[in-house]
Formats: structure tokens, C-alpha cells, sequence
């Protein structure tokens, strides 16, 4: 009997191995197929990278580019995606960078059990042209870029195609919809401002109304004793930018004022710190400074982060829009009662020539054509106050987390809001999601 029982288990065990080795045969069989099409298809350089998540192939892709698609003279580029593959059915989660790719999973395409390509936005990473002209760094152009991979992999991908991006990924999401609408099924562009000003003053009035009076009385007196102390805070200002490695082109004594300015946009947009956390403006001057620059770093002011987004405030002060900050409430310590612009950090070397019928085609397009959208948004977030406005004719969702940040996804939201959202997919896309735990 005791033999019996272990010719079974071995026999079990030798079953259970071939068709181990049997699945990993035809992985690799179908593995080499699909790498063999992607390498058929025309201007594309193929790099094997190692599986992630629940995709059974990754793979580096750089996509000839023409610099302008409406003159094919002008020359060529080499633009970097990653290609994410767990299906050929699948639905295609289509991610579109607003700056320099990463290599990660969507949240969509977890959710989604779906493929991935994530694009770098020309201009930013490995995608820049040379030579380099910023006339050609414009959304007409992005969205002509966006146009052209979807067309390639659609040879290869049939499901349903999701668009999707954060921050100014999203709002490049949002513009690939309108030069190209029918590229995508569905878009979901989370946290995705549509400014509507060169520097929006919509931002102006978040910023004096969102959340309680109490809470924003004491970002306001953080702010003022930062500018009313500088000559104790800024010392210490430039050893924490020298230990950081921080330099400012702009001097550190500026950098120090719009660090101060910063503050309030940075707080309500990652709220990195919740409101109890923020110092009395009689406490010790390492605490409020620590706090400081937890909340709103100044490395985004310094050398090397304005070289890396350059090419973002050049389309900021070209097409897309920004924001500056208000002074008036400092009038009394700075002497002049403006608003702090932003534009200094654009590039200085070409024109920049603001143009506001660019978004306002966007959003007089969206009025009338921006079905099959959803929109993902935190209250407090400080860019929500540009976000997309959705008349009720359309077949489209906006959703706001309540309080919540920048950093807002979808299951950041309570259980019937992701319910809502969850069923919008399946309907446009017509598949069923598995709720997560």
C-alpha cells in the first residue's frame, strides 16, 4: 500500500514538472513571437527588460519620431517608451509622461489586469531632437507623437485602449483625445489642471478658500515669519542648500522668496504634513524651519531641477499655463504689493509668446466632445482649482477625493466613490474588475 502511495505522489510530481516545463516552453515560444513582431514593426529599437507584476514581458522601446509631423524633412528623433505586456486581448493602458519616463505600473493597469506603454514626453529624458528648436515642443506636436505609437502597436494590441497620465501627464492625456479622438476608448487623466490664463488666478482663490480660515491663518503666519525673521532663517536657509547640494542661478536670496511664496501651493498640494503639524510662529526657529522644508522643499527652485523641467515652463509660458503668487499679504514687509511671477524660470533664450486660444480650443472642445472621460481629483490639492469643468450633456465622470492631495488615485477614494468609477469602466469598456480587497 505505502508503495503504491509513492509511485502516485511521484507520478504526481513528474506530471506537475512537465507541465511546468510545458507552460515555460510556450511562454518562451510566444515571448520570442511577440518580440519578433515589435521588431517588425518600422523604427523601432528593441531592448528586453526583466517581467514585472502581472506582465509576462517588458521591454524598452525607442520610436523613430518625426521633430515636426507635418514636415517629414525636418528630420527624426528617437522617443522612449516601455512596453508593459500581459495580453494581446487585453485592454491597452495607454500612459502618456508629462516629463521623463519611469518604469512602473499603473494604477489603472493593476486594476485592470491590463498591457501598459508608458511614452516620454518629447523634449524630456532620452526624447529630445537635435539640433534642439523649442518651436517644435508643443502639444500639437505631443499629441502627433502619441498618434503615431498608438497606430504601431494597434497592429499588434485588439482590446479596448484606456488613456491615461498624472499632472501634466494627464493633461497631455487630455490633448492626445482632442488632435486624435478616436485613438483611446476611455481616458482617465488623474490631478489633471486645465489652466486657462498664463498664470491662472483661479489658483489665487483656492488658495484663500480651501479647507478651515484656522488652518490657513497658520500657513499665512509660517509665511510672514519666514519673510519678517529672514536674516535668522537665511543662514540656515544656505547651509541646508549646501548640505543638500543645492545651487540657485537665481541667487540664493531669491531662491530664499519664492521657497517663501511656495509654501502655501506646496502644503495644499502633497500635504506632506496635515494642518496640527504646523509650528506656532513663536516656536524655535529650527522647528518652523524644519517644518519649512519638510512641507515645501526648496529643491524645486534649485540649479538642477529647473534644468530638468525647462522644457515643462517653456510650454507653461508658450501654451499650457502656470501659476505666479500673490504678495499682497506681505505688502507690509516687502514693500510692493505684486504678483511674484513665475516666468523667470522659462527658458531665456527664445521668445516666449503666450498663446490662450491654445487651452481655450481644449476646453471649447471638451464642452462639446468629452465623452467617455473620468477625471480623478483631490479637494485640497492645490490644482484642482483649474480642473476640468464637465457639463451634464456629457457622458463623463469627475470625481473629487474629499480633503484629498495631489497624490490622489483611485483607491484613495471611499468604497462608493471607487464603486461608481469601477462601473464606468466596465460599462465603456466592456469588462468586469475585480473590486480589491
Amino acid at each position: 500500500m505505502k508503495t503504491e502511495k509513492s509511485n502516485l505522489k511521484l507520478s504526481i510530481k513528474i506530471t506537475l514538472v512537465f507541465l511546468l516545463f510545458t507552460y515555460l516552453f510556450i511562454q518562451n515560444i510566444y515571448a520570442q513571437d511577440l518580440l519578433e513582431k515589435l521588431k517588425n514593426l518600422p523604427g523601432v529599437e528593441v531592448k528586453v527588460l526583466s517581467p514585472m507584476a502581472h506582465f509576462q514581458q517588458v521591454y524598452e522601446i525607442m520610436v523613430e519620431q518625426p521633430i515636426d509631423h507635418n514636415d517629414i524633412t525636418l528630420g527624426t528623433f528617437k522617443q522612449q517608451i516601455y512596453l508593459y505586456h500581459y495580453n494581446e486581448g487585453a485592454p491597452m493602458i495607454f500612459n502618456t509622461e508629462g516629463y521623463n519616463i519611469y518604469n512602473y505600473v499603473t494604477e489603472l493597469a493593476s486594476l485592470l489586469q491590463a498591457n501598459q506603454i508608458s511614452v516620454e514626453h518629447r523634449y524630456f529624458g532620452k526624447s529630445v531632437p537635435e539640433p534642439f528648436d523649442w518651436k517644435y515642443l508643443n502639444i500639437k506636436k505631443s499629441a502627433g507623437d502619441h498618434h503615431h505609437i498608438v497606430e504601431l502597436f494597434k497592429q499588434i494590441y485588439e482590446g479596448k485602449w484606456v488613456g491615461t497620465g498624472i499632472s501634466k501627464g494627464g493633461q497631455t492625456s487630455l490633448f492626445h483625445r482632442r488632435f486624435y479622438p478616436n485613438d483611446v476608448d476611455v481616458s482617465v487623466p488623474y490631478v489633471a489642471p486645465l489652466n486657462l490664463e498664463m498664470e491662472d488666478a483661479r489658483v489665487y482663490k483656492h488658495l484663500k478658500t480651501v479647507s478651515s480660515s484656522e488652518c490657513r491663518d497658520k500657513i499665512l503666519k509660517i509665511q510672514r515669519v519666514l519673510l519678517e525673521k529672514k536674516d535668522d532663517f537665511f543662514p540656515m536657509f544656505v547651509e541646508y542648500s549646501r548640505n543638500k547640494g543645492f545651487t540657485y542661478e537665481m541667487g540664493d536670496d531669491m531662491a530664499y522668496d519664492y521657497a517663501v511664496f511656495e509654501y502655501s501651493f506646496a502644503f495644499w498640494q502633497w500635504q506632506t504634513l496635515t494642518c496640527e503639524y504646523i509650528p506656532s510662529p513663536d516656536a524655535e526657529l529650527d522647528v518652523i524651519f524644519n517644518h519649512w522644508v519638510t512641507a515645501s522643499s526648496p529643491d524645486y527652485f534649485s540649479d538642477a531641477s529647473m534644468d530638468a523641467f525647462r522644457p515643462f515652463f517653456y510650454q507653461a509660458y508658450t501654451e499650457v499655463g502656470y501659476y505666479g503668487y500673490e504678495t499682497e499679504p506681505f505688502k507690509d514687509i516687502l514693500g510692493v504689493d505684486t504678483i511674484a511671477t513665475n516666468k523667470i524660470f522659462a527658458p531665456q533664450d527664445t521668445e516666449l509668446d503666450f498663446d490662450i486660444s491654445v487651452m481655450q480650443d481644449i476646453n471649447n472642445w471638451f464642452q462639446d466632445n468629452g465623452n467617455y472621460f473620468i477625471f480623478i481629483y483631490g479637494e485640497y490639492d492645490t490644482w484642482t482649482s483649474t480642473s476640468v469643468n464637465i457639463p451634464e450633456n456629457l457622458n463623463s465622470l469627475k470625481m473629487v477625493n474629499p480633503e484629498g492631495s495631489h497624490g490622489t488615485r483611485i483607491l484613495s477614494f471611499p468604497e462608493e466613490d471607487q464603486e461608481k468609477i469601477f462601473s464606468k469602466l466596465e460599462e465603456w469598456l466592456d469588462i468586469e474588475i475585480e473590486r480589491p480587497n
